[in-house]
Parts: structure tokens; sequence; C-alpha cells
């Protein structure tokens, strides 16, 4: 009786050993080796070593474990500090999840200032530009207070440097990266531009000298009614109602743009030879029932899931596969590109706005829901960024 009671003890656990073995195996067989791509996220190459990052989803976290508060950032824009104007803190409790990769990492000041030592960084673009700009500096701050070199009666041209990595940053002001005039009528000021989409603006392109890395970006300033020339001759308009003057859409605009622009950085003399330019995509606004001037708002209390942001793609997506695509036409041509592909991530975001939260005391009763709260989900665009200027170091040695 004991010797089988024995054996079949002995089988059983070879049983169960067996068993166990088969589940991991069929675990490790039909779990993806990479991220699944939806439909519409359909360009470029990855930035990242080994999986897309910029295709995944938001999920909730317990705490906010941000990297800085609005306290501790002694350069936080008062109309970013959501915060301070009455925002509830449930937007900072949200982390990006990649597919089918690891979590991207935590941003760390000292490790990004340790990569960028005795180098000069240029954010080419508008006030969404400025806006990732400022959420840097609220990171890095948190490690070194830069010192204030230089700033412009508009405050739209800044310098500051961080003395103990000879690092310095720069924000080079641009509405559409080329020419533009403000069209008057009658003496007023309509809020339109005659645009130039063959000749680069002048008031960014002429500053870039020491430069060695430019985050560049474009998009909201073409959703006016502007004209657009080329070779001096009119060849179109976004959101005009002008006889005989052909609507060519705002992706035509700034793919035109986008064009021009790296075509002037690929001759400039102006540059350093190894300049690296990182395309910033397209960042959605999330005004609904109304646009900024008619009584839009941004009032939502947490992200859109994957289903519902593809409900809202539409225009977003067409103007970030233009930007991708003038980076893609540029494949093989030897100049350093890379594609900071925040689109999808922010899409996913109509709750990151400062909406009502700001010092909108010039505005008032605007809700502004295309520039981010910081901190929030803009930090996103920098912990992207040091992972794209990690990868590009590692290329280098």
């Amino acid at each position: 009786m004991f010797m089988k009671k024995k054996t079949t003890t002995s089988f059983l656990l070879w049983l169960l050993i067996v068993i166990s073995f088969i589940w991991l195996l069929s675990l490790i067989t039909t779990t993806p080796l990479k991220p699944q791509k939806d439909d519409h996220h359909n360009s470029t190459e990855p930035v990242m070593d080994t999986c897309d990052a910029y295709n995944g989803t938001w999920v909730r976290e317990l705490y906010n474990k941000v990297v800085y508060t609005n306290a501790t950032c002694p350069s936080l824009p008062e109309s970013k500090n959501c915060a301070k104007y009455g925002k509830e803190s449930e937007f900072l409790r949200w982390r990006w999840k990649p597919h089918g990769c690891d979590d991207v990492p935590r941003f760390d000041p000292t490790t990004f200032l340790d990569v960028v030592r005795g180098r000069r960084m240029a954010f080419v673009g508008d006030s969404v530009a400025r806006n990732q700009m400022d959420s840097l500096l609220c990171l890095l701050s948190q490690v070194e207070i830069p010192i204030d070199v230089y700033k412009d009666a508009e405050d739209r041209f800044r310098t500051w440097h961080f003395q103990s990595h000879n690092f310095t940053l720069t924000m080079l002001w641009t509405q559409f990266l080329v020419e533009a005039t403000e069209r008057d009528i009658n003496g007023s000021s309509s809020g339109g531009f005659d645009l130039r989409l063959d000749r680069i603006d002048a008031n960014w392109s002429s500053k870039l000298r020491r430069i060695d890395s430019i985050i560049i970006s474009s998009g909201h300033w073409f959703f006016r009614e502007n004209y657009l020339y080329k070779g001096n001759k009119l060849v179109g308009c976004t959101f005009c109602s002008a006889p005989n003057v052909e609507g060519l859409g705002v992706t035509f605009a700034v793919r035109s743009a986008f064009r021009t622009a790296f075509k002037f950085l690929r001759s400039c003399d102006r540059r350093e030879k190894k300049l690296l330019i990182v395309l910033r995509t397209f960042s959605p606004a999330h005004f609904e029932n109304g646009a900024w001037n008619g009584g839009g708002h941004c009032n939502r209390t947490r992200p859109f899931s994957e289903e519902e942001m593809m409900s809202l793609s539409g225009i977003n997506w067409e103007i970030r596969n233009a930007q991708v695509g003038e980076v893609e036409r540029l494949k093989g041509s030897g100049e350093k590109f890379e594609v900071l592909d925040v689109t999808k991530a922010m899409l996913m975001r109509p709750d990151g706005h400062p909406g009502t939260h700001w010092n909108n005391e010039w505005m008032r009763g605007y809700s502004d829901c295309v520039h981010w709260c910081i901190p929030g989900p803009v930090d996103l665009w920098n912990e992207l960024l040091l992972k794209v200027l990690i990868q590009n170091k590692t290329k280098r040695v």
C-alpha cells in the first residue's frame, strides 16, 4: 500500500510539472513580440530601440508620481499653472503605457543634463513649442536653476543657460515656419496671413549658429483664413471664401511649410554640421461645443479610450501624417532626423488642458483647450525626447 501511494503521488507531481510547462510555453508563443499598430498610426519607423513607444494608452496610477509640482518650478508660466487656478489633480494620475513595451521611464533631469552637456538646443515653433520648453525647464530646474540670458520685448524669443552643464536652451518663435505677413482690412488686423510657402521665416532661421539640436513643430496657426503663395503667385487659401481662389486645405499648407523648413535646414550654412533635427508631431486641441471664440470648452476629467479617440482623429492625423511624410522623404539623405510622435497620446488627453483654469484676465470667459497644464501630459514629450537623445548619442559613439 505504501509503495502504491508513493507511486501515485510521484505520478501526480510529474503530471503537474508537465501541465505547468505546457501552460508557460503557450504564454510565450502567443504573446506578440511586436506591438500591434492601429490603422491610423502608419508612418515612420519607431524612434525607440525595440518597439513603438508612441502607440499605447493611458493607465491610471494610484498616486500623483510627478517629478515636480507647480510649487517647485520657479519658471512656471501663470497661464499653465492649472493647480493654482483650481484644476483638480485627477489629470496627473495617468501614465502613458505603450503596447507591448516597457513603461516609458520617468524623466530623470540629471540624466538629461548629462546627455546634453556642452550642447545648444532650440525649440522652433509657436506657443505649443514654448509649452514643451516650459515643461522641460520645470523638469530640469529640479537639478539646476538656469540663468535667464535673454528675453525679447514680447517674450517670444528666450534663452536660458545651465552653467554647471554648459547647456543652452533657446526658444525661436515662429507661427508658420515660413514667411508670413498679417493681412489688414481697412487698417485693422484681420487675423489672417499671407503665407509665402517657399520662403523660410528669417526670424528663426537667422539664429541657428552654434545650435546643434532642434525640436521643430507647427500647426495651429494654419487654422485660419490664410492666403497661400508660391513664387509670388497666389495658389490657394485656407478657410477663405474669396472668389476664384482655390481652397487647398490646412494639410496642404502644413506639408508645404515643413518641406520648405526641412529643405532650408539641410542646406543652411549657418547650422552645425552634426545638427539633430527632431520633428514634434501635431498636438491636437479639444474644443467641444464651439470654437475657442464661440463658447468652446474642454471640461472632461479623464483620458479618452483608444475607441473614443479614433472618432476624433480626422484632420489631426492628416496633419501628423503630412509632417512625418516630409521626414520620410529625406530618408537616406544623410541628415539626422528623428520623430517625436505625440499625436496619438495627446489626442487621448482632453482632460490635460487648462480650460478655464488659467489667469485669463485679458480673455475672461475663454477656455484654453490648445495648450497643456504644467505639470501634466506635456511632460511625456520630454520623457520621450530624453529617450530620443540617448538613442542618438548611442548612434554617434
